[in-house]
């Protein structure tokens, strides 16, 4: 398990499955905020490749976040677009509604900046968002993220286009911690 001061990043459990579909992909707001697709119902027990883990794809790694107080699950997080050549991969994360406005986005993106830096030796990480997501937006901007642009009009998001920022962090930008 790779640690921050707040939560954990560890492998996705069969049990997590049930609770990050029900609390962020059966919320049709949410999963349409989250996903960059329209939404679509899933059906439990299906295969649903946001949820189980694909250990076999080099160009993701998918967690769950729990509190390191109680080891309860709050969320998911990956890096995704794993680009080995260029060495850069893009950050993703989903907290449970019940676990925002805690402080665990900031953790969970610093500690997968230690993954992405440290552990994988990646030169470049980057965040795409919805430009009204100011909780990312500020735990990325705490990490060092710097917005290096808008895409205007670029989601299509419940009937309307919505602008999204993107951050970027390298390699020597980042200040690293003792995670791990």
């Amino acid at each position: 398990m790779l640690k921050g001061s707040k939560v954990g990043l560890r492998a996705r459990h069969e049990e997590d499955i049930p609770i990050l579909r029900t609390e962020l992909f059966d919320d049709v707001v949410n999963g349409s905020r989250a996903a960059g697709v329209p939404w679509r119902p899933t059906t439990p027990g299906s295969k649903d490749p946001r949820l189980v883990g694909d250990d076999t794809n080099p160009e993701l790694v998918q967690f769950s976040v729990v509190e390191l107080e109680g080891d309860s699950l709050v969320g998911m997080a990956n890096l995704w677009g794993i680009d080995n050549h260029n060495r850069s991969a893009h950050v993703g994360l989903g907290l449970l509604p019940s676990a925002r406005g805690k402080g665990y986005g900031t953790d969970v993106v610093a500690v997968l900046c230690h993954y992405g830096f440290a552990v994988r030796g990646l030169q470049r990480l980057q965040i795409e968002t919805l430009s009204d997501n100011t909780a990312m937006l500020r735990s990325a901007e705490r990490n060092g993220f710097v917005r290096e642009g808008v895409l205007r009009s670029s989601a299509w998001v419940l009937g309307e286009f919505l602008d999204e920022v993107l951050l970027g962090l390298l390699a020597h930008e980042w200040k690293s911690g003792s995670k791990g």
